[in-house]
């Protein structure tokens, strides 16, 4: 799903007070560590992730990475934290996606 401007403001206000919910450390980036994130993210769609500091990789690594493995969108980089969205198969979890189609 590709997002247009306003979708993306309306995604960011949502995560404001958002924590993030994994990291990428000194492992860095695995299927499995993919596998946990695309699971965090059907159920709660809109999803923080911080890079730690003994992390390998940076910002844009861990961006190539999901957008090139997976479906998921980046809509905000800050600092070595990434703020990803993607829209849940399950019906009952969609809560964020629906008010970001009718944006």
């Amino acid at each position: 799903m590709k997002l247009r401007g306003k979708q993306k403001r309306y995604l960011r206000s949502q995560a404001n007070r958002m924590k993030p919910i994994s990291s990428i450390g000194k492992n860095g980036l695995t299927d499995v560590w993919l596998e946990q994130i695309l699971d965090a993210l059907q159920k709660r769609e809109l999803i923080k992730i911080n890079i730690q500091q003994n992390a390998d990789v940076d910002t844009d690594d861990v961006k190539n990475f999901l957008e090139s493995k997976s479906d998921i969108n980046v809509v905000q980089v800050i600092g070595k934290t990434l703020l990803l969205f993607l829209p849940s198969n399950d019906e009952d979890n969609q809560t964020v996606s629906v008010e970001v189609k009718n944006i």
